[in-house]
């Protein structure tokens, strides 16, 4: 049998195994990439993440300068105000009246009251602008008593409570004696508040029932007394309503 000569025989192996090493690096260069893209997946979805356009308009401070100048041109300067007394002359606190910017045919109504005792108190315009603390009823003299100058609600001769043009809604004071209320209503014109014998803010010593009266405290519903002005009691304070224009 003939052989091959000895340093054959050494450079088939070293070719054999150079090409088993080359298969090794192969299969570790195939782990390896998978491995890396594996590795960059975190990176690529936090890029994505980064990329994104960050909108802070939908959260932002809704109170920019533009947005309060906007707020302060609906509500407009007062167009009527009252200075609320008591009895005694001391202040209880002020009312404007404002004429609403996209409807000629509301009024806004801000009550601000101070120095009271906590509770709720009816609240309502009245017909006359007269806030004499001791003074007879208009349509009955005999009867006198805290601002009877003011007539009855304004609107109370064609209606029946809490149906008046002066009904409002009921005034709560707090712990600390301040009462605060910002009302719209439809009832009301400028021509209500500014007629012949002006109008006047009241403030009630209670708070007004509106006549709500279930049936099974009163089989006959309210009476006229609670029709007249709901039950709210003396009346408190008392501010003429005058005009800014």
């Amino acid at each position: 049998m003939r052989h091959a000569p000895a340093n054959t025989r050494a450079r088939t192996t070293a070719a054999l195994l150079g090409l088993a090493g080359m298969i090794a690096l192969g299969a570790c260069g195939n782990q390896g990439g998978e491995a890396g893209a594996s590795a960059s997946e975190p990176e690529v979805a936090q890029s994505a993440t980064d990329a994104m356009p960050t909108d802070t308009t939908a959260t932002g401070d809704t109170t920019s300068p533009d947005a309060t100048a906007q707020t302060a041109t609906a509500t407009g300067t007062p167009a009527f105000t009252a200075a609320l007394a008591d009895v005694d002359g001391g202040e209880v606190g002020t009312v404007e009246f404002r004429e609403a910017a996209e409807s000629e045919e509301s009024m806004e109504v801000h009550i601000q009251a101070t120095g009271m005792e906590p509770g709720i108190y009816g609240l309502h315009v009245h017909a006359i602008g007269k806030c004499e603390p001791d003074s007879a009823a208009p349509d009955n003299p005999e009867e006198t008593g805290a601002f009877l100058s003011a007539g009855g609600h304004l609107g109370g001769t064609s209606s029946v409570h809490p149906e008046h043009a002066g009904d409002l809604p009921v005034l709560l004071v707090q712990e600390s004696g301040d009462g605060h209320l910002t009302v719209r209503t439809d009832r009301l014109t400028a021509e209500d508040l500014d007629d012949e014998d002006g109008s006047a803010v009241m403030i009630h010593s209670k708070p007004d029932n509106y006549a709500n009266i279930p049936e099974r405290y009163a089989a006959d519903g309210p009476d006229e007394a609670t029709t007249k002005a709901g039950d709210a009691g003396d009346r408190l304070a008392c501010g003429v309503i005058e005009s800014e224009g």
